[in-house]
Parts: C-alpha cells; structure tokens; sequence
C-alpha cells in the first residue's frame, strides 16, 4: 500500500458560473441580472455590483457588434465567472469578428471599472476578459 504526500499548498475556493444567452440586445437584461445576482452572492457591495453590471454589459455590447446580422441565428454570447479569492474574473464570447477601437467610450468604461481588460479572437469571434476585485471576493 503506496501513501500519497500530503499537500501542504492552501486549498483555494474557486466558484465558476457559466452562462449563454442569443447574441441579441434584447438578452443583455439577463446578463445584467444574472451579474446583479453573483455580486450579491459574493457579497460585493451594491457599488461593486453596480460597476461590475456595467462593465459585463459594455463588453456584452461590443462582443455583439453593430451589425448582428452577421452574428446569425444562433450565435450566442458565453460568459465565464470564476470567482476566486480576492477577484473575479468575467471572460465573454461573443460574435464579433472584430472589436471597435480602443479609444470609444466602452473601452474607457471598461478600463475604469475593472482592474485588469483582455481580448482576443476565436474562430467563431472575439473575446474580452475583465478583472475585478472586490471586497466580497
């Protein structure tokens, strides 16, 4: 009988929370919602939730584009929350082929709500990353 080496590393609580809706304006008040509700669950503060609602639904925005007819039916917009101590991560997929410029309005609002912005791009469209901490995380 073999024995296995205790692991003396602290055990993390990570908390992950996937969610999909279409990539249509109309679903943006889920997404808000549903941020609304993690917040609370992860005792954020109501200005905490508030920036945190904000900045999801501005990268919701950009991920959806201008022209959702590109998207197609079934494109659909694909958040990850992984809330771990100290910070809550938001990744987001989205259809957009291509993000706007930088220096619009959402990414501003981006940037100064989150500690920490990331995008990329997927086969099927682009993909923003938000950092944030909060004092419930």
């Amino acid at each position: 009988m073999t024995s296995q080496p205790e692991s003396h590393a602290p055990a993390v609580d990570v908390e992950v929370v996937d969610l999909s809706v279409p990539a249509d304006p109309a679903y943006l008040s889920v997404m808000r919602c549903a941020t609304a509700g993690l917040g609370s669950h992860l005792n954020l503060t109501v200005d905490e939730i508030e920036d945190l609602q904000i900045a999801v639904d501005e990268a919701c925005a950009l991920l959806i584009g201008t022209d959702t007819e590109l998207a197609g039916p079934d494109a659909e917009l694909t958040t990850c929350f992984t809330a771990a101590p100290g910070s809550l991560t938001v990744r987001i997929d989205g259809p957009a082929p291509v993000l706007p410029n930088g220096d619009s309005f959402a990414w501003t609002m981006l940037h100064a709500l989150s500690r920490d912005v990331s995008t990329g791009h997927t086969d099927d469209g682009s993909w923003i990353e938000l950092t944030c901490l909060g004092r419930g995380v």
